[in-house]
């Protein structure tokens, strides 16, 4: 087969043989030259490279998609294997030619220093392989800017790199992504601070989150948003506002060219919600809001965004003792206030919840006035006494000393049982402590202005139980909750002899009546007063044993006591 430009011609043998030889430099072994398909074969596709001789690609070179449409005519490039097989046809290779083009493509790319793209194949050990026309190997080190966690998500995606290293004889190329992303950033940075000024207002994407505050890169160039520039309201943490990747507008608070730092903000971009507070929520206004936090002494309420407002834990009810403020509102809850206080130059808003209702104590004193008899049932016991339901949130206290006119009682407990139904009587009413003092014992009279003096009148003896001896006197118990004291000057003891070295608690003993103050609770007896009534009656037996006569009392006295 010769040159198509000669087929068919008639040329002499001399030019035929210069043709050939022009060839033959060109064909030199390991060269690539353009030849014209002359026929499919089985075993591979018949191509005239304008040697003597036609040579053959193997079949297997060629992918089920070039078969289909390569065809006799086509001009392609081959690789010269070597000059004739042993039966005198040039060997050829579509793929080395294929090869070598890629090579010398790579080889002027990473001369001039350009981006070429890949596609990432697969995931090995210290980076990934990218196919570039070839396999080339890109480092860990090499991917990012910063360090990338999950590489598998990587594979199949394509990317431009930048070819830092290559060695055609071993077939190796490292390509780096990084150093393209890097002259991306130190352009960007360049024309982000040519434009960067103070007050301007900028775009950019959250890159990272901190606990106090907010990494964004302008172009090339990050700033920080703190935590207190983020929201002219409360926030815990930047996350609640912002997610990483996140586009957001921002506003240059401060740029210092000397360290390149920049400040930036995001509630600047708004005026302060505290300027106008006064004249949007004033003093007794009702005002709407979300309960935000709470805390021991009260809950947190956002009356509009960077506004917020303290219901104080005593500011909850008018009638309820309120424990702790979660009893009463809750997180989330939108809940209608009034506006008691406001600090503008603090930032402070004192709300009352109680506020927005009516006071119940208001119509107390005219639906409880003193001396009212009242029925609720027992809520609670105390120490010094029990308080009882009157209403819904309204209580009032029979105090220990109010539960007997006689009986010391040492517990509430001792009369009364929680939830028991019990009756008592107004005593006093105070709005302003909000208090209502209750009696058990004024449903009855008082003893001490009524029995007691009848049963123990002046004058007379009386048996009683001692229950302790002090220094002043002797305190003895007549019946359960009346006692009587006798003084030691009405003992009847003479010193040096004292009341303990005749008499003991638990004896008992007779004295006479000698005073009651019923407006006290006190009675006075005397053993002394006692026994001089007692020899008195035994003398005047005596007498009238005698048969009266002229004996003295005097006289009579000696005698009985001689005898």
């Amino acid at each position: 087969m010769v040159d198509r430009q000669v087929q068919g011609s008639k040329v002499s043998s001399e030019e035929m043989q210069r043709l050939y030889d022009e060839t033959f430099k060109r064909v030199e072994e390991g060269g690539i030259v353009k030849g014209q398909v002359v026929a499919i074969a089985p075993n591979g596709v018949v191509v005239d490279v304008g040697y003597k001789s036609e040579g053959t690609v193997p079949i297997e070179e060629f992918s089920p998609k070039e078969l289909q449409s390569v065809k006799a005519g086509d001009v392609i490039e081959v690789f010269i294997e070597d000059r004739e097989d042993a039966e005198g046809n040039i060997v050829l290779s579509k793929e080395k030619a294929d090869r070598r083009k890629v090579w010398e493509n790579i080889e002027e790319v990473y001369k001039k220093g350009k981006p070429i793209s890949g596609k990432i194949i697969g995931k090995v050990k210290g980076g990934l392989n990218v196919d570039i026309g070839i396999k080339a190997f890109l480092p860990g080190s090499q991917i990012d800017v910063r360090p990338i966690k999950d590489l598998d998500r990587m594979v199949g995606q394509t990317s431009q790199v930048k070819i830092i290293k290559m060695d055609q004889k071993r077939g190796n190329v490292v390509v780096s992504r990084r150093a393209l992303i890097e002259e991306q950033v130190k352009k960007m940075r360049e024309q982000t601070l040519e434009a960067l000024a103070e007050g301007q207002l900028l775009e950019g994407y959250v890159k990272n989150i901190t606990d106090y505050g907010v990494f964004v890169d302008l172009g090339g160039i990050d700033g920080l948003l703190h935590i207190t520039d983020i929201s002219w309201g409360r926030i815990g943490h930047p996350s609640e506002v912002f997610k990483v990747g996140e586009k957001i507008s921002v506003k240059v608070l401060k740029y210092d060219p000397d360290t390149g730092r920049v400040s930036l903000g995001h509630k600047q971009k708004t005026p302060d919600p505290w300027i106008a507070v006064e004249d949007k929520c004033p003093v007794g206004s009702r005002v709407q809001g979300k309960v935000v936090s709470i805390t021991d002494y009260g809950a947190f309420v956002s009356i509009e965004d960077g506004v917020e407002g303290l219901i104080h834990i005593s500011d909850m009810s008018w009638t309820n003792e309120v424990k702790h403020p979660s009893r009463v509102v809750s997180v989330g809850e939108i809940i209608t206030a009034v506006v008691l206080n406001i600090d503008k130059q603090n930032r402070k808003i004192s709300l009352g919840l109680k506020q927005a209702e009516s006071n119940p104590w208001d119509t107390v004193e005219n639906k409880y006035p003193a001396g009212t008899i009242i029925e609720g049932k027992v809520r609670n016991l105390t120490e010094f006494g029990a308080f009882v339901g009157l209403e819904d949130g309204i209580d009032g206290l029979i105090h220990i000393s109010d539960m007997s006119w006689l009986k010391h009682i040492k517990h509430p407990s001792e009369v009364l049982k929680k939830g028991q139904s019990v009756k008592a009587a107004v005593l006093k009413v105070d709005k302003e402590k909000q208090r209502i003092s209750l009696g058990l014992k004024q449903l009855t009279g008082d003893p001490w202005t009524r029995d007691i003096p009848e049963r123990y009148s002046i004058g007379g003896a009386v048996k009683g139980k001692i229950v302790r001896i002090t220094d002043f006197g002797i305190f003895v118990e007549l019946e359960e909750g009346v006692e009587g004291l006798i003084h030691v000057s009405e003992s009847g003891v003479e010193p040096p002899v004292r009341a303990e070295d005749v008499m003991k608690p638990g004896d008992e003993i007779w004295a006479k009546v000698i005073k009651i103050d019923s407006a006290d609770k006190k009675i006075a007896l005397s053993i002394k007063e006692y026994n001089k009534d007692l020899e008195r009656a035994e003398v005047e037996k005596y007498m009238e044993s005698q048969g009266g006569g002229n004996i003295t009392l005097g006289k009579a006295a000696r005698k009985i006591t001689e005898g």
